[in-house]
């Protein structure tokens, strides 16, 4: 089984190609990485389909022979987040390929290695914060059981810290957890997940059953693009 993570949600993306194996392997883990290829953000428009293509023929294998789709969804960039969904549309559509998209947040809080409620962090710039709150149990056919996700500034993201007793931020972001540690809120600094991470969350979901609906399929973005926030007639009181 032929695996294809894509990441474009932050600063810096990846691409990266797995395979799994169906039958019992020796070390106990059906996955094996193939080749996992970084993205400069920016350029996710001109280099996401041509890397998949040299990443393909390097190991051999055709686009028609990818058996599973993992997207990260967001949140994060708003135009890399829309060229991934529309990128893995077009390949999904073609050759019938199944899909599952995975959260940012999500791939946080199972790389915490952390058991129970889990909160991770993401810096969505403004003075605001993107945060998930999970339930974490890696048995579970869906590891990370979804209480929440939200975005909200700074202040009203630890107002929700404070009131809920939250001990522990993991995040990937030094901004934020610069920012957590001037108030005495603990954090842990992880590695942002890469396409390799997404892949394998996603095959676990997969194998129990979870898949996203393509035709439907779009990412988490929270929040409102640049565009449709300017272009909004804005409220306020006028005559009568």
């Amino acid at each position: 089984m032929l695996i294809l993570g894509i990441d474009t949600s932050g600063r810096q993306g990846s691409v990266a190609l797995l395979r799994a194996h169906t039958e019992p392997q020796p070390e106990g883990d059906p996955l094996r990485t193939l080749e996992v290829v970084s993205l400069e953000g920016g350029q996710y428009s001109e280099l996401l389909v041509p890397t998949i293509a040299g990443l393909l023929e390097r190991q051999g294998a055709k686009r028609s022979e990818i058996d599973l789709i993992a997207v990260a969804s967001g949140p994060g960039s708003f135009t890399g987040l829309r060229i991934a969904i529309a990128t893995v549309k077009g390949l999904a559509e073609a050759f019938s390929t199944p899909v599952v998209t995975v959260s940012v947040l999500e791939a946080i809080a199972l790389s915490s290695l952390a058991k129970g409620k889990v909160l991770a962090a993401l810096d969505a710039q403004r003075s605001e914060v993107f945060s998930g709150e999970y339930l974490v149990n890696r048995q579970d056919p869906d590891p990370a059981q979804m209480i929440r996700e939200s975005i909200a500034s700074f202040e009203g993201f630890t107002a929700v810290l404070a009131a809920e007793n939250v001990q522990k931020v993991f995040t990937p972001d030094e901004t934020i957890a610069a920012r957590l540690a001037e108030i005495g809120i603990e954090s842990r600094m992880l590695a942002r997940p890469n396409a390799e991470a997404y892949a394998c969350i996603a095959y676990q979901k997969f194998c129990s059953g979870i898949r996203a609906d393509v035709a439907t399929l779009d990412a988490n973005y929270l929040r409102r693009s640049d565009a449709e926030i300017f272009s909004a007639p804005k409220l306020g009181v006028g005559p009568a």
